[in-house]
């Protein structure tokens, strides 16, 4: 017991490592999961093919593959990231195409009838997409969005592969040095509990105050 309450500060260290890696990450798969989404929409054949063959290539391809790509694959042609960056882009890039998916379920349940209203008000595709469109769409999509972030975060566990030290990769450190796996795993799996447990309440109270605001109009 005494090993787990010392080896505290280094996992709760790795905690926010895990925590940055996953709201950024996030952020950037939410921006490349829309754009996605809309390019998979588009009708630009060729935009709406490279969207689709992204997608594909990252929905069919397990995830712990990718990282190794990004680390260990891109030296061989001259490219070498470091390990942190290798993660954000491979998280960003996986979760990315998971949302991808999610928006665009999300944009196509939007009534085809509120397109033809806005056109016939003289709005712009843009601006109908922005001000009407995407608006109910994230609505709608934010319980995926959210599962999806919750993901995120125990995914991250898997950075530890390509030498990021986070919650995971602190914990082994500690466990090669006490030798004491039991307790410094599951000390680990408790506070990877706390940052979901957390973020699915949050997640709760967004959805909770979206539906109150939909109500009211």
């Amino acid at each position: 017991m005494s090993d787990a309450m010392n080896a505290l500060p280094l996992l709760l260290q790795g905690a926010l490592v895990t925590l940055v890696l996953s709201l950024v990450s996030m952020v950037n798969g939410l921006v490349l999961g829309l754009v996605a989404a809309l390019s998979r929409l588009s009708r630009n054949t060729a935009l709406s093919h490279i969207a689709s063959a992204y997608v594909s290539a990252i929905r069919g391809t397990p995830l712990l593959v990718q990282l190794f790509l990004w680390y260990y694959a891109l030296p061989q042609v001259g490219i070498t990231l470091a390990p942190f960056s290798a993660a954000i882009i491979g998280l960003s890039v996986n979760v990315g195409a998971y949302l991808a998916e999610s928006f665009r379920a999300a944009i196509q349940s939007v009534d085809r009838g509120q397109f033809e209203a806005s056109y016939s008000l003289g709005m712009t595709h843009g601006a109908t997409l922005r001000r009407i469109i995407l608006p109910q769409s994230i609505r709608t999509a934010l319980p995926t969005i959210g599962n999806s972030f919750i993901g995120l975060v125990k995914d991250s566990s898997l950075v530890s592969v390509i030498t990021v030290r986070e919650l995971l990769a602190n914990g082994q450190l500690t466990i090669a040095r006490t030798f004491q796996a039991l307790p410094i795993l599951l000390e680990v799996a408790v506070i990877y509990w706390l940052l979901c447990q957390a973020f699915s309440t949050g997640q709760g109270w967004l959805e909770r105050r979206t539906a109150r605001h939909v109500r009211a109009a």
